[in-house]
């Protein structure tokens, strides 16, 4: 049987609701909190060594790069969770339509970037 529905193999072309934007950084954040995990657990090691390596490491983290990174790990640990809840909210038969997951998407990137500011004012 030969399909004749229309192929379009261009991905810069596709057009995503933003229900998969979310979706796609959903996975992204929880991705980077991985490999986040790893690089604060070697932190905390470093600064549990002696009262040298914990100065060091206290003035690394008073960078701009290093507040950078912390800056990004926060947004992406604040992202995950506001999206985890409205997939718990969902769960529970709330928002499981087109136009509740629209809005559920769109109140977790708002949450997200004010919560985002917030950490940036409380790091400078």
């Amino acid at each position: 049987m030969k399909d004749n529905r229309p192929v379009n193999l261009d991905i810069g072309t596709i057009r995503l609701p933003i229900t998969a934007y979310a979706s796609i950084l959903h996975r992204v954040s929880g991705v980077i909190m991985v490999v986040a995990s790893f690089l604060l657990l070697w932190a905390l090691d470093l600064s549990l060594a002696g009262p040298e390596t914990f100065a060091r490491l206290g003035e690394l983290f008073g960078s701009p790069l290093l507040k950078i990174v912390v800056w990004g790990i926060a947004t992406a640990l604040l992202y995950h969770s506001f999206a985890g809840v409205k997939h718990l909210i969902m769960d529970f038969g709330v928002g499981e339509t087109m136009e509740g997951g629209v809005l559920g998407a769109r109140l977790v990137f708002v949450l997200t970037a004010i919560s985002a500011v917030l950490v940036g004012v409380v790091l400078w």
